[in-house]
Order: C-alpha cells, then sequence, then structure tokens
C-alpha cells in the first residue's frame, strides 16, 4: 500500500496506494507510511522527497468504512489502545518535519482531515486542479484541531484564514488554496507529478547541506520567540556551512565561468 520509487536521481516518491479508500487513514496504511519515513530519511542518496497519492485522493483521513486497530495491542485496555492509536498517527507529522530532506507534497483530489494535516507536514505543497482540503474533524462532531493543525495552519494563511476554514468544516479548492497561501501553486492533475519531480530536481541542483539546513532552520524559526533568536540561529548556521565548505568559492567560479555550481559540500 506504499509504494517507494526513485524516478530521478536523488528524488525519492512515497505514494500511498489504497485508491479503492481513498489513501484513508487506515493503520494498516499509516504504519507502512511512517515506517516509508523512517526508511527515506537513512537514504543518504534522497535528497529530496514527494510525498502523493494514487487515485481521487491525496488522503481522505479517517477511515469510517475499515476499523482496523493499530498493531501489537494484546493485553491492553480500551484506553491504553486509544493513546497508542492517536500516538501512532500523531508521530506523522512531526516524523516529516525531522526527515533531513525537504518534502514536497503533490496534493490530488482530496486532502481531508489528517489527510489536510499530512500536506501541512511537508515542507512545499503543490495541488492538481482537482485538490481540495476540509478540516473534517468538525463536520464528525469532533474537532478540527488534530495532527498539529492548530499549530501549522495558522502560520500558513494566517489566523483569521485558518479559524474560518476549522470551523466551517468547509471545502477549500485547490485555487483557493493557492489564493491564501496554503499551497504554492496549482497545476493540472495530467502535470502534477512532472511538476512536483521537477522542483526537486531543482532543489537537488544546490548543496545538499544547504538544502537541508534550510529546512531545519525555517521549521524552527516557526517556533522561534523574537527575530533576535532567529538570526542568531541563522548566523550560526550560516557560519557553519560557509566555514567547512568550499560551497561558497564553487558558486563564485561556477557564476564567473557562466555554468551550474557543482557543490561537493
Amino acid at each position: 500500500m506504499i509504494e517507494i520509487s526513485k524516478p530521478r536521481p536523488h528524488t525519492t516518491v512515497i505514494t500511498m496506494n489504497r485508491p479503492e479508500r481513498m489513501n484513508s487513514m487506515a493503520f494498516d496504511l499509516m504504519v507502512p507510511l511512517r515506517d516509508a519515513f523512517a526508511e527515506v530519511a537513512e537514504d543518504n542518496d534522497t535528497w529530496t522527497v514527494v510525498l502523493t497519492g494514487v487515485g481521487r485522493g491525496f488522503c481522505s483521513g479517517a477511515d469510517t468504512r475499515d476499523l482496523e486497530p493499530p498493531p501489537n495491542i494484546d493485553g491492553l485496555t480500551l484506553t491504553r489502545i486509544a493513546t497508542k492509536s492517536m500516538s501512532l498517527l500523531a508521530g506523522l507529522v512531526p516524523a516529516m518535519r525531522r526527515m533531513p530532506q525537504p518534502v514536497i507534497a503533490a496534493v490530488n483530489g482530496a486532502a481531508i482531515g489528517g489527510g489536510m494535516c499530512l500536506t501541512l507536514g511537508a515542507d512545499i505543497r503543490i495541488a492538481g486542479e482537482s485538490a481540495y482540503f476540509r478540516a473534517a474533524g468538525i463536520n464528525n462532531g469532533l474537532t478540527a484541531t488534530e495532527l498539529g493543525l492548530s499549530f501549522l495552519l495558522p502560520r500558513a494563511i494566517g489566523a483569521t484564514r485558518a479559524f474560518e476554514i476549522a470551523l466551517s468544516g468547509r471545502d477549500v479548492g485547490a485555487r483557493e488554496a493557492a489564493e491564501i497561501g496554503l499551497v504554492s501553486r496549482v497545476v493540472p492533475d495530467a502535470d502534477l507529478m512532472t511538476a512536483a519531480l521537477d522542483l526537486a530536481e531543482q532543489i537537488n541542483g544546490w548543496s545538499t547541506q544547504g538544502t537541508q539546513l534550510t529546512k531545519r532552520m525555517m521549521w524552527a524559526g516557526l517556533e522561534t520567540a523574537s527575530l533576535e533568536a532567529a538570526i542568531e540561529l541563522e548566523s550560526h548556521t550560516q557560519l557553519f556551512v560557509r566555514l567547512t565548505t568550499k560551497n561558497f568559492e564553487e558558486a563564485t567560479r561556477a557564476r564567473a565561468a557562466g555554468r551550474k555550481p557543482d557543490f561537493q559540500d
């Protein structure tokens, strides 16, 4: 149900392949997804990751039909099973953040509930024209806030829009998502994977050390309490790369020669 492929050098695609259930968050899909994040994170030949789904949905959130329990629950009480279930799902977005590689979500079709949260865990989101987003917990009599949505959504699109989307339970189409900054751009569905792979290839053309530390600093900046603290963190990171690699010198030589740089980190 989870496929890992490398269609281009240094780019790994993680594909959720359970189209008959719109890649809903059943444990038999989410446990392998968690494991795929861990496996790909350790692949030194992977510089950028693309996450997508097969069929009409990126991920449709909670599976309301196949209510399978999480694995390894023998001897546990109901309350401990519930805690184990939520802990497993709650770990997915932080796992995406911990991956050293930039993660691009190529959002096809529905990104509902926890599926919307998965897109927020990516560093970049590109939407196909069929994509739509819904914070669906509110529609099911629960809260719309799950898997990091209350932290990530306001930071992506601003508090006012985030409150409105979370409380209304309405769908946000691809075009609106681009207008409000929920996704970086919208492309025809047929071009979605090509656009994601092209972007990954562009990122891969830079210093791997530079891109991975930029990801870490951008996430750290979301939680940094002040401008001065952010600049302090950035300064140390920038100096680290500048003094421990010859990347800057290579960029200067490449620019003078009119060629692409070949960063060796």
